[in-house]
């Protein structure tokens, strides 16, 4: 599978997003990137694939999400330094300076850490996802 896309839904609840979760992977040939829970008592699951696949998950995931959707996104063509940035395998040869971007979402995260490599010629060092930082998440670049 080609990792072109990437789709996350954020829930409020843990039951129901062990439930949303469940849905997505049954509804196409998708990669569960990141599946937990999430301070302040929230759920995530980030999911990779082609952008159709993506679309297909994500949206059966949002109906049964139902109420306790938070937030969510689907990123086509998204740039290929997000998926070892997120598991933390990224390799840096030399850093340059630091740059850092914190939100409040997982999903405004994901899509401002797209923008960013996108726009400049920076590097993904780090994204950390909203765990033990009360639900918020950053990431870290470095460039000139």
């Amino acid at each position: 599978m080609k990792l072109t896309a990437i789709g996350c839904i954020e829930t409020t609840s843990i039951a129901r997003g062990y439930q949303v979760a469940d849905v997505m992977l049954k509804a196409a040939d998708v990669k569960l990137l990141m599946n937990r829970s999430i301070c302040p008592g929230k759920y995530m699951i980030v999911i990779g694939g082609e952008t159709d696949a993506v679309r297909s998950s994500i949206a059966e995931g949002q109906i049964i999400a139902d109420d306790t959707l938070v937030d969510d996104f689907i990123i086509p063509n998204v740039d290929p330094q997000i998926f070892p940035a997120i598991s933390g395998s990224q390799i840096i040869p030399e850093l340059g300076a630091l740059g850092v971007i914190e939100t409040f979402s997982v999903a405004s995260l994901i899509e401002a850490a797209d923008a960013a490599v996108k726009a400049a010629d920076v590097q993904l060092i780090q994204i950390h996802l909203a765990m033990a930082i009360g639900g918020k998440a950053y990431f870290t670049m470095t460039g000139t």
